[in-house]
């Protein structure tokens, strides 16, 4: 009879290393997950159908196969000196034998690349631990694999080293099993035709770009009144840039002071009534009291976040000579030039207008920190609504509830 995972010590493995993968185990890992712990449980349970396995060998072996990549919560290196330290704790907190648990060790351990795997357990967990590669999951495994390097160790591949890594890897690969070889060759050389045709499709495409690259620099031999022109329509199309988002930030700060305004008028309006028509009666009706006070703090916190988003503030407007040499200034913006004097207010004009670098540099400065002002005001308008909407439903449902009880 072929062990299942219905045995308690493998649904406890099971449960053990999902809470582990999920607590511990870094999301970067995103081919060595629990994911690839169950693709290697399903593929110990199709190699050892070939086998007459006896209920022992098959529960320490699904044990293994389980805790095999426990210890990528540090990281790769030294993963499987982590994963036994781990299966052993587990394994004696569950009263198992010395002798099983010396035979778990030996399973996890021939996962390790350069290790041998001597015995048929052994043999069958290295098979199903790179089963992927004869499987139809094998493209998406091994862009995994290339992510994964990429995330841990901001190592990152071109389309040429990573087909190079994968037919490497993939042609020195060798099944220790007669089972895997059957289950998994077959596709296994197919996945190999398709790793090669697609690395005639890159180097093509490769060439293709150089041979682009070197037609474009030749390209660049113009005359001299072909270069003038495209700087005329250079400098008009940044002018244009520059003009639109400029009307588009202006429209939008609009927008949200009307949004703020609207806010403001609507809040007083209702904080007035609840005042003048509400609070009078809170002797007769007690009931009202509570509901009223949560209409009045909602109304209130509206109001000061709708203030907050309309409320000037003025930098300390002094620029240095030094400054605008440096062209560290923006001189674009009153609140940056009101505190100098005239002279040197238009000295560094003068300065700005015969630069065009220092021009478009200012005006990108002035763009760039009317969008951070603008981001404010509608972070501000933002909470302010959120604060109205939710608080007018808890509101209504406190009058509602006084009105009914």
């Amino acid at each position: 009879m072929m062990m299942t995972e219905e045995q308690p010590i493998v649904k406890d493995a099971r449960s053990w290393v999902k809470a582990h993968y999920e607590a511990n185990v870094s999301a970067q890992y995103v081919y060595h997950n629990f994911q690839h712990i169950l693709d290697v449980i399903k593929a110990v349970h199709e190699i050892s159908e070939f086998y007459e396995i006896n209920p022992q060998d098959k529960e320490v072996l699904l044990i293994a196969a389980y805790f095999h990549d426990a210890g990528y919560d540090q990281g790769a290196l030294g993963h499987e000196d982590r994963s036994k330290v781990f299966m052993r704790d587990f394994m004696e907190k569950h009263q198992q034998s010395p002798a099983a648990i010396q035979v778990v060790e030996g399973i996890i351990e021939a996962t390790r690349p350069q290790s041998q795997a001597n015995t048929l357990l052994q043999k069958i967990l290295r098979d199903a631990d790179f089963s992927h590669v004869g499987s139809d999951q094998y493209w998406d495994r091994c862009s995994r694999v290339r992510q994964e390097i990429l995330l841990t160790k901001q190592d990152f591949m071109t389309e040429d080293e990573w087909v190079d890594f994968e037919l490497n890897f993939i042609k020195s690969h060798q099944f220790n099993t007669d089972a895997a070889f059957t289950l998994y060759e077959a596709k296994k050389q197919k996945n190999i035709k398709r790793l090669k045709k697609y690395r005639k499709r890159v180097k093509k495409a490769n060439k293709l770009e150089k041979e682009d690259s070197g037609q474009k620099k030749k390209k660049k031999k113009k005359n001299r009144s072909e270069l003038e022109l495209k700087q005329i329509n250079l400098g008009r199309g940044v002018e244009t840039m520059f003009r639109t988002t400029y009307r588009t930030h202006l429209s939008l700060s609009s927008i949200a002071d009307n949004k703020a305004n609207i806010m403001l008028s609507i809040n007083a309006i209702i904080i007035s009534i609840v005042v003048s028509s509400l609070v009078p009666r809170f002797t007769d009706n007690p009931k009202l009291i509570l509901p009223t006070m949560i209409l009045l703090s909602v109304c209130l916190a509206a109001l000061v976040f709708a203030i907050l988003s309309t409320r000037p503030k003025v930098t300390e407007g002094t620029f240095s000579r030094e400054d605008i040499k440096e062209k560290r200034s923006n001189l674009l913006f009153f609140g940056n030039f009101y505190g100098m004097d005239i002279e040197d207010f238009h000295w560094g004009m003068m300065q700005m207008i015969k630069d065009s670098d220092f021009l478009y540099s200012s005006m990108t400065r002035d763009l760039y920190y009317l969008g951070v002002v603008l981001a404010k005001k509608y972070q501000y308008l933002r909470i302010c609504y959120g604060i109205f909407m939710y608080g007018l439903i808890v509101s209504v449902l406190a009058f509602a509830i006084a009105y009914l009880t």
